[in-house]
C-alpha cells in the first residue's frame, strides 16, 4: 500500500463533502425544493407521493430506482410510519443511500501490484485528462510514484494538458509524436514505469463515442497491448461521465462496459446543470462500482464517492415550522 495511505485526503473531506452539498444542490436541492412548504401541515398522501414521483423521474433517476424507492415509501405510508414531510423526507434520503450504498466503493490499490494500472476511458468532453491529473496529484500527496501515459495521441492539446498535470503533481510523465499508435505509447510507458519502479500508471486515450465500433475495437487493442505486458493489465478501467449526459450517460456506460470491461466509475461536472439523479440509475440498472464524483475544475474539487454524503446532499431537509 502507499506509504501515506491516510493522508491527506482524510484531512480534506470534509471541505469536499461541503462543496459537493454546495455545488449539488446550488442552495435548493433539486428534489425536494418547496416540498415541505407545499405540504406543511398535511399528512403524507398520495398527491404528495406522485409529486415526489415526477420530481424523481424529472430528475434522471430512472423508473427503474424511482418505482424502488416510491415502493418503499408507499409501505411505510400504508403502516403509518411516515406522519409529515419531514418523516418522509428522511425516509427518502435512506432510500437514495440505501441504493448507492453497494456501489460507493473507493479504489484501492493492491498490496503488492507493482505497477498498478489505471485505463481511463470516456467519450470527448467527459474530462478524463482532468480527472487523471486529480488522480495523480491525490496519489503523489500519499506517497506514491506515479506514471502518466499520454495515449490520446490525437489531439496535441490533450498531451500538453496532461504534460501540465504531470509537472504540476511530481508525476512521471511518457509521450510520442502525435499520431502515433496509442498501444504503443502505452506499452513503452508501462516498460517505462516498471524500469524505475513506479507504483502507478495512469493511462489516458482518446475520447470516444460509444456509438463509434471502429474506436471502441481501438480500445480494445490498447487493453490487448497491455496484457502483453502484464496479463491482468489494466488493474483498473476507469470510466469518466459528465454528469450532465444525463440517461445517454448510462447508453456510453453500458457500451463501455461491453467493450473493456468497465471496473470503476468517476462521475464529472456535478457542479453544472446536471441533475445528481444519474448517479441513482446507474447504481441501480448497472450496479458498477462509483470510485470518484468532481463538482469543479480543482484538485480540492475531487472527491471519492460517499453514499450517505450524496444522498443527504440530494434531500434538503425541511426548513422548521414557524410558530404561527
Amino acid at each position: 500500500m502507499f506509504s501515506r495511505p491516510d493522508a491527506p485526503a482524510g484531512a480534506a473531506r470534509p471541505g469536499f463533502l461541503r462543496r459537493l452539498r454546495e455545488r449539488l444542490n446550488r442552495g435548493n436541492s433539486w428534489l425536494t425544493y418547496d416540498l415541505a412548504d407545499l405540504f406543511r401541515g398535511r399528512r403524507i398522501d398520495e398527491a404528495l407521493l406522485e409529486e415526489l414521483e415526477t420530481r424523481l423521474i424529472s430528475a434522471d433517476v430512472g423508473l427503474e430506482a424511482t418505482e424502488r424507492i416510491l415502493g418503499q415509501l408507499r409501505e411505510q405510508v400504508t403502516r403509518a410510519e411516515l406522519t409529515d414531510v419531514g418523516a418522509l423526507l428522511a425516509s427518502l434520503r435512506e432510500s437514495i443511500t440505501a441504493v448507492l450504498r453497494p456501489v460507493a466503493q473507493p479504489l484501492r490499490r493492491p498490496a503488492g501490484v507493482r505497477p498498478f494500472v489505471v485505463l481511463v476511458v470516456g467519450v470527448n468532453g467527459s474530462g478524463k485528462t482532468t480527472t487523471i491529473g486529480k488522480l495523480a496529484a491525490r496519489w503523489r500527496e500519499e506517497g506514491a510514484s506515479v506514471l502518466l501515459a499520454a495515449g490520446d495521441t490525437f489531439r496535441a492539446a490533450a498531451v500538453e494538458q496532461l504534460k501540465v498535470w504531470s509537472e504540476r503533481s511530481g508525476a512521471a510523465f511518457v509521450a510520442q509524436a502525435a499520431g502515433a499508435d496509442p498501444g504503443a505509447v502505452i506499452f513503452d510507458a508501462l516498460q517505462a514505469a516498471r524500469a524505475r519502479g513506479s507504483d502507478v500508471v495512469l493511462a489516458d486515450t482518446a475520447g470516444r463515442l460509444h456509438s463509434q465500433a471502429h474506436l471502441m475495437e481501438e480500445l480494445k487493442k490498447v487493453r490487448r497491448v497491455m496484457q502483453r505486458f502484464d496479463p491482468a493489465a489494466p488493474h483498473e478501467v476507469l470510466l469518466v461521465l459528465d454528469a450532465n449526459q444525463g440517461q445517454n450517460a448510462l447508453a456510453q456506460a453500458r457500451q463501455f462496459q461491453a467493450a473493456v470491461g468497465v471496473t470503476g466509475l468517476v462521475l464529472t461536472k456535478l457542479d453544472g446543470t446536471a441533475k445528481g439523479g444519474i448517479v441513482i440509475a446507474i447504481a441501480q440498472q448497472l450496479g458498477i462500482p462509483i470510485r470518484y464524483v468532481g463538482v469543479g475544475e480543482g484538485s480540492e474539487d475531487f472527491g471519492e464517492f460517499d453514499a450517505e454524503a450524496f444522498a443527504a446532499a440530494l434531500v434538503a431537509a425541511p426548513a422548521p415550522e414557524r410558530p404561527s
